[in-house]
């Protein structure tokens, strides 16, 4: 991701993400962050259908935000981004990669539990809406 994509990921983000959707600038911020942030996009043609961000302050990483475009859905977008924060991460040396994700989402959570993540913490009323966040876990094995 880059700085000339933030306009277009905080269109879909308020898209997907109504009542949670982070602040354009959040966005602007993140890529600052180079040295402990990494986001991506995915694009058909010209068009961003997809986005990711990780962030790594060792020995823990985050999945900060995955994203996909409902129209592009089942096509493995989003297993692929997922892949690509846990190899980076885990080329970061980090140990464990954390995610929040909502109560009310077990296609997400399927998601990461096919992955190896484990549901670890709940935190009650987390998301605006009142929703729940199931906080989940992966231990990563060091890369070589």
């Amino acid at each position: 991701m880059k700085q000339a994509d933030v306009d277009a990921v905080w269109e879909l983000e308020k898209v997907l993400f109504p009542t949670d959707a982070w602040p354009r600038e959040m966005y602007i911020d993140e890529l600052g962050l180079t040295d402990t942030r990494n986001y991506w996009v995915v694009c058909d043609a010209d068009k961003i259908v997809a986005y990711c961000g990780s962030m790594c302050v060792l020995p823990l990483a985050d999945v900060q935000t995955i994203a996909v475009n409902p129209d592009y859905e089942g096509r493995g977008i989003g297993t692929h981004l997922l892949r690509l924060m846990i190899t980076t991460v885990t080329q970061r040396s980090a140990t464990d990669l954390l995610l929040e994700v909502r109560a009310d989402n077990p296609r997400a959570q399927g998601l990461y539990e096919r992955h190896g993540f484990e549901a670890i913490h709940r935190r009650a009323r987390y998301y605006r809406d009142g929703v729940d966040a199931v906080i989940m876990r992966k231990a990563l094995v060091p890369a070589d």
